[in-house]
Parts: C-alpha cells; sequence; structure tokens
C-alpha cells in the first residue's frame, strides 16, 4: 500500500544507518543498509540518508511491488528484501502470502546461513521480532 511506505522505511532504517565496513558481512561496507556489494559504483562512506530512501523507493519498495501487497505483508516483504535481497523475498512471497509464516521463513533462512557464520544471527532475530511487535 502506498501509504505505507514511509511505516516501512522509519522501520528499516531504526536497524540499518550506521557506516559498517565488517570483514564477516557478506555485502562489505555498508551505510543505511545499502552495501557496496549490491552498489559497486556508489560512494557508500559518504551516502545520505535521502540517498537511501530513493535507493529504497526505487529498488526495493517499487521494484518488489509492495504497494499491490497488503498490510502488513508490504512492510515485511520490504524489510526482508533489505535484509536479505529482493530474490529472497520474492522466493518467501511464492511460498506464503502469510506475513507470520514469511517472517518464520525468514528466521528459518538465517538459522540456515549462521551454520556457517553465526555473528549476526541475534541481530537478526531481534529484528524479526521487532518487526512482528511493529506490524501485529
Amino acid at each position: 500500500m502506498k501509504e505505507n511506505f514511509e511505516k516501512a522505511i522509519a522501520f528499516t532504517l531504526s536497524w540499518e544507518g550506521t557506516y559498517s565496513d565488517n570483514l564477516n558481512d557478506p555485502g562489505g561496507e555498508t551505510k543505511w543498509g545499502i552495501s557496496k556489494r549490491a552498489y559497486p559504483n556508489t560512494d557508500i562512506e559518504n551516502l545520505t540518508k535521502e540517498q537511501a530512501i530513493e535507493i529504497y523507493r526505487k529498488d526495493y519498495w517499487t521494484c518488489m511491488n509492495c504497494d499491490n501487497l497488503p498490510y502488513p505483508l508490504d512492510i515485511v516483504m520490504f524489510d526482508t528484501g533489505v535484509n536479505m535481497g529482493t530474490g529472497r523475498a520474492d522466493i518467501f512471497l511464492r511460498q506464503t502470502m502469510d506475513w507470520r509464516d514469511f517472517l518464520i521463513l525468514r528466521i528459518t533462512k538465517y538459522s540456515d546461513l549462521a551454520k556457517k557464520n553465526p555473528t549476526f544471527l541475534r541481530g537478526w532475530i531481534n529484528r524479526v521480532i521487532a518487526l512482528w511487535q511493529k506490524v501485529k
């Protein structure tokens, strides 16, 4: 739903924001959740919040057709696309249109990822819990 982009971006940016170049992060250099891996020609360190919001609206919200999803699936889809990639979010959407089941799929995937690199598991799970609490 069009009016939900502001809710979605506010939630997502509450989890994304600071500049990071963590060697354990496969995205590499990251700011506002925008990674060098996904945007190799972007000056990540100097990326502004406004530029990040533009990227999120165009390449995530609009690209994933969130305007046409019901609430709260639109916000869940958006945040999943940001955190796990739009391809992964599309896979989950093909598996379920229930936002609660969607979040369970997300936790299951995090658990699989943590077998190789558990560094971010607690943060990922906390984010899903916060999203659940935000939209329920």
